[in-house]
């Protein structure tokens, strides 16, 4: 009968097997391997045999033991009813084996949990019917799951665990059966990892999620408070805690998202030529944690994307903590139903709502479901990463500190797009435009720009940062607060290296698309515009260099070579083609020119360096190895500040090194007679390639400069923080007028903001009385180094603004 039952499945049933090395974990054990079912199923066990069959693994009905009609397979069993186990008794083969062990102490045998899921993969799925049939948390009845391998078997999951030693879980000497309960219970345990993963936890209804929140001390303790404080009756704060609950709790809908996957499919074919998904196995190497992703915030689509992304590679999707702007009306219900929870933009003042809401945070982290937050708080709009809010991160780790149920992983995700839909709208906000508040008809106005071309959009996964790892090296004893209701003095700093090892990985992951390296060659050229054989060889020249200096294993990089890249930018008509009988030309429009910055600065990070070494060339024709890590070495962290880069600072000189000796094959720079680092004539193309790398990082040298020559303009003790920022916004604003820059971001105050509290932070500037910043020899120094890296003409533009 089983014979015939795995001939048919054969005709119909298609599998896969993951993980993709599970031949070469299962082949030559030392002990018997015995295969776990999780439930009673014919078609599992047939399916298990026909996998074992392909792979050459021991099958399951073959005898385990020499001496024993114990077969190589059973299943955990227990009868049901409405949905849950009431008979938990260990399956009779356990028992047996459990007896085995416990008269040969040399006897072991390796047990294989066995997942079968019917219609994970819904990606292929064109049918709604399918979609209500794939694989869910219930105890499904004969019927069901004939349907399901009706409708979902061509798209099968058949997942073996890592083996595990029996003995090693049969626990302290006991009866067999009491060894075999224990055995159960880790195997069940097991399953719902594995289940959770791959489809989520079992979902409990909203309102009981809401109670459980209700029920827990630090709450009712929060309650009191509030009742003490504001004189309300017991049960109106129970009430309000209870309202304040329901306003942040997603209400998760399994089918919701089933039906969204196929809408989505539908969008990102109208809008992008892709979705590129990279370093997805990333994700099964922190299977078993609770993983936290927290990507970097470019387009309202990258709620969307990362959750399509993750279901569609067969992990359960995250919650998402969204800002309570979003729940608008109509849409707010949808976006629960997708997973989002809301968050107030500020926790300042509402004791009460901070603790039901990092309560809530706790209950679906211990539940097992995977989370997901943006902590740079909001959308970029200059395409650079935001400086880290660090309060969901500090939530995360007192939630992991209170209640450690399982290791946190926080995995970074970069989002890259060859455009985004909100561009036209950043560059307004840039200019001085008032954000626009979320709302329905902000939202339908946003419909007929559905209608462009928007390229393709990469979700990077970046090198997950392990909780567990971090914690140890700032409190080798962290284990001893665990259950700890008050904060640990190390717990600050903790949160500030995970959020700056964050926001590094997020980097690190970046993808380098035709824009955005358009974007980087155009914009340093004057008016934007470039002899076609001078952009191919400057887009050769970044192309080379992310090859010779790579900046991380995980940057992808175009496929496109030089002249299909022109062509990309050409067909989306980010560049025009001028005829010349000299030959033709390449730009871009001023509009074009503002937006591009974006992509530019997406990328920024991976040419910092090369450029910083090239910008020592722009006012110099020679310069010394010494004097080249001395001006990298003096602007190299207020760089690695604003752009998140990797190197520590001890290790900046030997980057520097790699950096000169790839300029160096590349014709760019030479040795002079005296050991000194030449450019080349200024009149040759070597030259004009260096001034165009150089280009990448000179507004934002620019930007350092000007804000130094306007403190030391005022004078030590003579200007406030505040004061400093908005002249120097002005004066940015002005510069870009008079001399035709035409990058909004030029002139970002938060730019200022953080440059400034930069100064402070390396004691260049100090605060005086009154909260005036004082300085002393030290910024006249940086001001020196800048202006040796910045030209002439620059220098002289800088001055000529700043004393007008």
């Amino acid at each position: 009968m089983s014979w015939l039952l795995r001939r048919i499945l054969a005709l119909w049933v298609r599998f896969t097997v993951l993980p993709a090395d599970a031949l070469a974990r299962l082949q030559g054990r030392a002990h018997p391997v015995c295969y776990v079912l999780e439930r009673r199923a014919a078609t599992d066990l047939a399916l298990l045999q026909s996998a074992c069959v392909r792979l050459k693994l021991p099958r399951p009905r073959k005898r385990l033991l020499e001496h024993s009609d114990l077969r190589s397979q059973f299943h955990l069993g227990g009868r049901t009813f409405g949905g849950r186990i009431f008979d938990p008794s260990p399956p009779a083969p356990l028992v047996a084996l459990a007896e085995l062990l416990r008269r040969d102490p040399a006897l072991d045998v390796d047990l294989v949990p066995v997942s079968v899921f019917w219609g994970r993969a819904p990606e292929r799925e064109a049918s709604w019917f399918r979609l209500l049939l794939v694989e869910d948390w219930t105890f499904t009845t004969r019927l069901r799951k004939c349907f399901r391998v009706l409708f979902n078997g061509r798209d099968t999951l058949l997942e073996l665990d890592e083996p595990v030693s029996l003995r090693s879980l049969l626990g302290a000497e006991a009866p067999a059966k009491v060894q075999a309960r224990r055995v159960v219970r880790a195997l069940r345990a097991r399953y719902a990892r594995v289940r959770a993963a791959r489809i989520g936890p079992d979902l409990s209804h909203r309102r009981t999620i809401v109670a459980q929140i209700l029920r827990m001390r630090t709450v009712r303790a929060a309650v009191a408070q509030e009742v003490r404080e504001k004189r309300l009756g017991r049960r109106a704060g129970l009430e309000h805690a209870r309202r304040l609950a329901e306003e942040i709790a997603a209400n998760y809908s399994p089918a919701f998202v089933r039906l969204m996957e196929r809408g989505l499919t539908w969008l990102w074919n109208r809008l992008y030529d892709g979705v590129v998904f990279e370093h997805g196995a990333t994700l099964g190497r922190v299977s078993g944690h609770e993983i936290v992703y927290v990507p970097c915030h470019r387009s309202h689509m990258d709620y969307l994307l990362l959750s399509y992304a993750i279901y569609r590679q067969g992990y359960a999707i995250p919650h998402i903590a969204a800002g309570l702007n979003l729940n608008l009306p109509v849409v707010g219900r949808y976006l629960r139903k997708g997973g989002a929870f809301f968050i107030r933009r500020s926790l300042k003042g509402n004791s009460l709502y901070t603790i039901v809401f990092m309560s809530y945070l706790s209950a679906i982290m211990a539940r097992g479901h995977s989370i997901e937050y943006f902590i740079e708080g909001g959308r970029s709009r200059t395409g650079r990463l935001l400086q880290p809010k660090t309060g969901m991160l500090t939530m995360t780790l007192r939630g992991f500190l209170r209640n450690p149920v399982r290791p946190v992983a926080f995995v970074p995700v970069y989002f890259g797009y060859d455009r985004i839909v909100e561009g036209s709208t950043y560059i307004g906000e840039l200019a001085g435009t008032p954000k626009k508040k979320e709302s329905v008809l902000g939202l339908l106005s946003t419909l007929p720009k559905l209608r462009g071309r928007f390229g393709r959009a990469h979700v990077n996964i970046g090198e997950p940062i392990l909780l567990e790892d971090l914690l140890a090296r700032h409190e080798p004893r962290w284990r001893e607060h665990l259950g700890e209701e008050a904060r640990v003095p190390w717990l600050s700093a903790a949160v500030g290296d995970l959020a700056l090892a964050i926001m590094r990985n997020v980097n690190a992951a970046a993808a380098v698309t035709p824009i955005s390296l358009l974007a980087v060659v155009l914009l340093g050229a004057p008016r934007h515009t470039l002899v076609e054989a001078d952009l191919l060889r400057q887009l050769e020249l970044l192309l080379a260099l992310l090859a010779d200096c790579p900046y991380s294993e995980r940057v992808t990089v175009t496929a496109l070579d030089a002249a299909r890249i022109v062509a990309c930018g050409e067909e989306m008509r980010v560049i025009a083609r001028r005829s010349h009988p000299l030959g033709d030309l390449l730009q871009m429009s001023d509009e074009s020119a503002a937006l591009a910055a974006y992509y530019r600065n997406n990328v920024l990070h991976l040419f910092a360096l090369p450029s910083l070494v090239a910008c020592a060339f722009a006012g110099n024709a020679a310069m010394r190895d010494e004097d080249i890590h001395r001006l990298t070495g003096r602007i190299y962290p207020y760089i690695a500040s604003e752009l998140f880069l990797k190197w520590p600072e001890e290790q900046v000189p030997a980057a520097v090194d790699a950096v000169l000796a790839a300029l160096e094959r590349r014709g760019l720079i030479g040795r002079g007679p005296g050991g000194e680092w030449r450019r080349p004539p200024p009149t040759s193309g070597r030259a004009m390639q260096l001034s165009l790398l150089a280009q990448s990082t000179i507004q934002t040298i620019e930007r350092y400069y000007l804000t130094i020559a306007l403190l030391l303009q005022a004078g030590s003790g003579q200007i406030t923080q505040a004061q400093l920022e908005q002249r120097c916004q002005l004066m940015a604003q002005r510069m870009t007028l008079v001399y035709g820059f035409n990058s909004p971001e030029f002139f970002d105050r938060t730019l200022f903001e953080n440059f400034i509290d930069l100064l402070r932070q390396r004691g260049v500037v100090n605060a005086a009385g009154a909260g005036r910043l004082a300085f002393d020899a030290v910024l006249t120094e940086v001001a020196q180094d800048a202006q040796v890296v910045l030209n002439e003409q620059i220098r002289h533009s800088i001055l000529q603004v700043t004393h007008s």
